[in-house]
């Protein structure tokens, strides 16, 4: 006669690493999509200056119209999922499968890694639409320096040198932290070089993220949140029980979100790619 020897599963799930949502620090949210899906934005341009003349009627210079143009910020991305849950699978796995479980886990690992993502999409194919980048090897002898050209090409576009951030890969992080030159010349690192801390560059914080979040052979993307909108336009999760058809829990989720660079604000974005 066969033995059949006991088995024990344990309660604890093997769960994935996560992160938190990255792209929120690099975003704002300053436009309510409530009751709409497109927002309609103004710029207004300026005039050129001339001389002043001493006589004549038009002493000021030829009048010019004041002009404006309309950017269109439409909605786009309408994002959803289906999770069924058979009450014998969540009853014979001693309550692990539970819906409330699957729907935090789909939250962590799949809608706000998506989101990131393409937030820093839009945000590189803005700076490559914009000629605002650079294309080079990134090494332990130049990744300051590289850096420091993004500082120059924000600078002078007039970009406010306060709350700029540098969303980088782990592999511009290694090699700007063994830059000697950073070392040394850095007010931040000279103050935290002994305990290795390098949270930030020249004032600018850097926000590391994985290379799959990041464009390709993206180094980093250097920004003012003030540049890049982002839109929430919903989040719905419902989960059904017993729907018709299903014994136990049927999960739905719809997302609805996009983000905009804005136009007069799209030289705030720079990014290095590495060649």
């Amino acid at each position: 006669m066969a033995i059949n020897y006991a088995t024990k599963y344990s309660q604890k799930v093997d769960e994935r690493f996560t992160l938190k949502s990255i792209s929120k620090a690099f975003t704002n949210m300053d436009y309510e999509w409530n009751g709409v899906d497109t927002i309609k934005v103004y710029s207004i341009p300026t005039v050129a200056m001339t001389d002043y003349t001493l006589s004549g009627i038009a002493r000021y210079g030829t009048p010019a119209d004041l002009q404006n143009e309309v950017q269109t910020m439409l909605l786009t991305k309408d994002r959803s999922f289906s999770i069924v849950i058979d009450s014998k699978s969540n009853d014979d796995t001693q309550g692990v499968m539970s819906a409330g479980k699957a729907l935090a886990r789909q939250l962590d690992e799949v809608i706000t890694p998506e989101i990131d993502t393409y937030v820093f999409a839009k945000m590189g194919a803005a700076a490559v639409a914009n000629s605002n980048t650079a294309t080079a090897a990134v090494t332990k002898t130049n990744a300051y320096e590289v850096f420091l050209d993004g500082q120059i090409s924000l600078g002078n576009d007039l970009v406010p040198t306060e709350g700029r951030l540098a969303a980088c890969s782990y592999s511009f992080y290694k090699f700007i932290k063994l830059d000697t030159s950073f070392m040394l010349a850095s007010e931040i690192a000279m103050g935290k070089r002994v305990n290795g801390m390098v949270g930030e560059v020249d004032g600018v914080k850097l926000v590391l993220a994985p290379s799959t979040y990041l464009p390709t052979n993206c180094a980093f993307i250097l920004a003012h949140p003030r540049a890049t909108v982002q839109a929430n336009k919903l989040q719905s999760f419902v989960t059904h029980k017993n729907a018709p058809g299903i014994n136990g829990d049927l999960i739905e989720g719809r997302v609805r979100y996009d983000a905009f660079v804005l136009n007069s604000k799209k030289n705030a974005i720079y990014m290095h790619l590495v060649a």
